[in-house]
């Protein structure tokens, strides 16, 4: 392989770096913190390796690969503006354990209703709050089963829930899962869900997948999960069901709009639990770690011009 330019923008620890470098001891590395990178380090780069903006790529003709920190890719594929020579890759795999754990515990939170007795102990009060719900005996409904909706619908199937998964394509059903679904089947299992939870990307077709009819649909006893994508959702409609008491709760990572203005009504809504798009991230040294790996074993594939993985498709969006 001829000498290339790596624009490294990922927390690679210093042992991780020298792995990097001994894979490839003919390319350039670069290293810079984020107020140290410049446009020229981005022009020169022949590969990047952590998300940057997609508009400071636009004249990035050296640029033939970036790795994502990241599982969506939205700002790159409907931009226009990232190369049409480069192959986009995102960090897919790396979230599920993270993301699905948040889930559980939002879940947890609202069947127990711990957030009504934090409310209780910020007022020095001591009464009950009634009866609660358990997760074993329930039916949960996973909309989008990626990473992150596997691991979730995993972590409900060994707690006692029946387990039903919906997808956009006919596959072999996990053993995670008790049923399995396509999208066309939605609205029939939407009023059976005591639990339905979004794990869905940008798109087009996810955009209020949970419109006001079907919100509608759920259970009053429901509960509604989202840690994809806010728009997967009619917010509006939600308060409005929310308000009138026709699904009993909510635990949000992401809203439409994001971030959620602070005179939203959403936030005074008795049993949503909302929380600032951070159930991914670097918040737990696992993600990290495996977005790390992901990147680190996709230089070795690019090194060996074998295929990389997590290739972003243009077409689907994700």
């Amino acid at each position: 392989m001829k000498t290339k330019t790596i624009l490294a923008l990922l927390p690679f620890t210093d042992e991780q770096k020298n792995s990097l470098e001994a894979m490839a001891p003919d390319c350039r590395f670069i290293y810079p913190d984020h107020n140290e990178l410049t446009q020229d380090m981005i022009l020169s780069a022949h590969v990047i390796l952590g998300s940057i903006s997609v508009k400071r790529l636009a004249d990035s003709h050296n640029l033939e690969w970036l790795q994502l920190n990241s599982a969506g890719a939205k700002e790159y594929v409907t931009s226009g503006l990232f190369p049409k020579q480069a192959v986009l890759t995102n960090a897919t795999g790396a979230f599920g354990l993270a993301i699905s754990e948040h889930m559980l515990a939002m879940l947890l939170m609202i069947q127990k209703k711990l957030h009504l007795y934090r409310d209780h102990q910020l007022r020095s009060e001591w009464s009950s709050e009634g009866t609660v719900s358990s997760i074993d005996g329930s039916t949960t409904l996973v909309i989008g089963l990626g990473d992150i909706g596997g691991e979730f619908a995993h972590r409900m199937k060994l707690l006692g829930s029946k387990t039903i998964g919906i997808k956009r394509h006919p596959t072999p059903k996990p053993d995670y899962l008790d049923e399995l679904y396509l999208n066309k089947d939605l609205d029939r299992l939407l009023p059976d869900a005591d639990v339905v939870a979004l794990a869905l990307p940008d798109t087009p077709e996810t955009y209020h997948i949970l419109n006001r009819a079907r919100l509608t649909a759920m259970k009053k006893s429901s509960i509604l999960l989202n840690v994809g994508r806010g728009k997967s959702i009619d917010t509006e409609a939600l308060c409005d069901l929310m308000e009138s008491d026709h699904i009993l709760g909510a635990g949000l990572d992401v809203t439409d709009p994001e971030p959620l203005p602070e005179d939203h009504r959403l936030w005074q809504i008795k049993n949503a639990i909302i929380t600032p798009h951070v159930s991914g991230g670097y918040n737990l040294s696992a993600t990290r770690r495996r977005i790390l790996q992901i990147a680190i074993d996709n230089f070795g594939r690019y090194l060996r011009e074998e295929p990389l993985q997590n290739v972003v498709d243009f077409e689907l969006g994700y």
